[in-house]
């Protein structure tokens, strides 16, 4: 059944009496529980149309519909996590004080409760972070720092969560293992997840759909159902099947790019 329906999406930007056209007539549709990683080149409008399925930017034609509620209808009751690209940490808190800034923003008493979250001392373990709870986040590595965002995001109860290039900063040794971490997170989780990356390989390792879009204005060019087995081990990256579908993505941008 169809949990995230995004209909006939385009969406301008006007600056300077100019308008750009960032997206055009987008359909796309997911069943909850699904990583959904959307890639395509730079300024294609992959975080635009990311915000504005969490409810943080308007349509101007279209639209977007969450579980058969409206974008701010799912907002208000708090049906999102975000991760940005820079972990959003108050470096003066501890780690574990920064896993319970959703519960401390909740002031409405709607959506998700803090008797509805999950284990933060577990979530934290998950991602390699078990003996740094009490530390403060100014003192951790960046990458560390993304972890902490990443079990936040887990653990604020959210079923969606919207991950714009979150490992865009890192070195490539860490992104690699904080993919790893992040992959088998979910798959004990299994939260809905729309992950914007530039990473092809990232993008065949966590997903269960890749979204391939066009340069701007952004359309989609293809989506690819990856097939392979999950729990997925870092053995996967070495099978026939995972250099297909890096091949087969790579080949579709390719075609827009003629």
């Amino acid at each position: 059944m169809t949990y995230i329906k995004v209909k006939n999406v385009s969406k301008f930007f006007e600056r300077r009496g100019q308008v750009t056209e960032a997206l055009r007539d987008i359909n796309l549709e997911f069943e909850q529980g699904t990583f959904v990683s959307l890639i395509g080149p730079s300024g294609c409008g992959k975080s635009t149309l990311l915000r504005i399925v969490g409810g943080l930017a308007d349509v101007d034609q279209g639209e977007v519909t969450i579980g058969g509620m409206s974008t701010l209808g799912a907002q208000s009751q708090k049906q999102f996590g975000f991760v940005p690209q820079s972990p959003a940490l108050f470096p003066w808190r501890t780690v574990l004080e920064n896993m319970n800034v959703p519960f401390e923003v909740n002031t409405k008493g709607v959506g998700i409760q803090v008797e509805d979250r999950e284990d933060p001392i577990e979530l934290l373990q998950s991602v390699g972070l078990g003996d740094f709870v009490n530390s403060y986040a100014k003192e951790l590595s960046g990458g560390m720092q993304q972890r902490v965002g990443i079990a936040r995001a887990f653990g604020s109860g959210a079923p969606i969560l919207l991950m714009d290039e979150p490992f865009s900063a890192l070195d490539e040794i860490t992104r690699e293992m904080i993919s790893y971490q992040l992959l088998h997170i979910w798959e004990a989780h299994q939260k809905t997840v729309l992950f914007v990356t530039h990473s092809l390989r990232e993008a065949v390792l966590l997903s269960d759909k890749v979204v391939v879009m066009s340069a701007r204005p952004g359309q989609v060019s293809k989506v690819i159902d990856i097939n392979l087995p999950r729990p997925r081990q870092a053995t996967i990256e070495d099978t026939e099947e995972f250099h297909q579908y890096v091949t087969e993505i790579r080949g579709y941008l390719r075609d827009r790019w003629k």
